[in-house]
């Protein structure tokens, strides 16, 4: 296979770091993204990588990631949009003024992808969203609460994060597709890792105590699935704009299958980063 240059957010642990080791065994170029300046350059180092950091809480530093990588990589082959995570039971606002889930599981990832797009469709490049299985168990999604203001729970927060990334696959294939650009969410399976980290919040049993070992894959397998898609051929291995439970065709929360819901929230979410 001809070497892509892939860059990866989320990279420090978990999927990511271990799509990062598999990736670059492969010979692919990295650029790994991370929140942690101690836990990335440990991965980065590991692979022979290069990295950057930035945290997904922080807008302006997305932005100013998005501007090193047009500077860094002229040509990307593949966008990983890995970063994310659970937060607490009670509400957080970031300091940009919106709810933390939906910004670093999906504004921030929309974002930076919104800022690269001429270099992606130039590259004829595929974008994929780490999504979850949550997006069809925990969602109730209102366009009109994006940053749930009315009746927050983290769990449902994060399934509207996980299917508003669906959605935004689903508009970036009806608006760039025909330009070449590809794009597809996928949840990787039920994975031991570190993401769910607020000590109240429901997921914590499952993923900070021995019930892990019982009934999560590890992160290896896991990443087998972003490394499938991030080599793969869209439309031929995987469908671009379409959800992947795995490396099988995914059923999606039915809101997934609104073009009229997808579109209004890639208008809003360009709004609300025109206001920030």
């Amino acid at each position: 296979m001809t070497p892509r240059t892939i860059v990866l957010t989320g990279a420090s642990d978990g999927i990511g770091a271990a799509a990062a080791r598999q990736l670059a065994a492969n010979g692919h170029r990295l650029i790994l993204v991370g929140r942690s300046k101690a836990r990335t350059e440990i991965v980065a180092r590991e692979v022979n990588a290069e990295y950057r950091l930035a945290d997904f809480a922080n807008l302006a530093q997305v932005r100013a990631l998005a501007d090193d990588l047009r500077e860094v990589a002229p040509s990307i082959d593949v966008l990983v949009n890995n970063a994310g995570g659970v937060f607490g039971a009670r509400r957080q606002v970031t300091g940009d003024g919106h709810e933390m889930t939906f910004q670093v599981n999906y504004l921030a990832p929309f974002l930076l992808t919104e800022r690269l797009l001429d270099t992606l469709i130039s590259s004829r490049a595929t974008v994929i969203n780490t999504s979850s299985i949550a997006n069809s168990r925990f969602a109730k999604f209102d366009i009109s609460d994006l940053n749930a203001e009315r009746g927050y729970a983290p769990l449902r927060a994060y399934g509207n994060a996980k299917l508003a990334q669906i959605l935004h696959v689903r508009e970036l294939h009806r608006r760039f597709h025909d330009q070449g650009l590809a794009a597809v969410a996928v949840h990787p399976g039920n994975i031991a890792t570190n993401f769910s980290s607020g000590r109240d919040t429901p997921l914590r049993l499952i993923y900070h105590t021995f019930v892990r070992r019982l009934i999560l894959s590890s992160p290896e397998r896991g990443a087998q699935t972003l490394v499938r898609l991030a080599e793969g051929t869209p439309d031929q291995d995987f469908p671009s704009g379409g959800y992947m439970d795995q490396l099988k065709v995914g059923k999606a929360n039915p809101q997934a299958n609104d073009p009229v819901l997808a579109r209004q929230l890639w208008d809003r979410s360009e709004a609300m980063l025109t206001a920030d």
